[in-house]
């Protein structure tokens, strides 16, 4: 594990309760989020937007819809092989 030598303290100082997991430095199929942005990406992904403002209300409105659907978010959690139980 290549960590600077204070953080390598820290982890070891609390090796008790904190479970650590070293990814790769990108690691795509490994991060929730990617699949959200995909979601997002396809949602606006024809977009003809006039200006900036107009591109951040349509990712902001595709956010806020997402943000009520809770099982599309697992999805996205689950499509990593990851669990937020250890």
């Amino acid at each position: 594990m290549h960590l600077v030598a204070p953080l390598r303290e820290f982890f070891e100082a609390n090796a008790a309760w904190l479970a650590v997991f070293q990814l790769p430095t990108y690691a795509p199929d490994l991060t929730p989020q990617e699949g959200i942005w995909s979601l997002v990406k396809r949602d606006i992904g024809n977009l003809a937007a006039a200006d900036l403002g107009q591109v951040t209300r349509a990712v902001k409105r595709k956010l806020k819809m997402l943000q009520y659907r809770p099982e599309v978010i697992d999805g996205c959690l689950a499509g990593t092989g990851l669990s937020l139980l250890t």
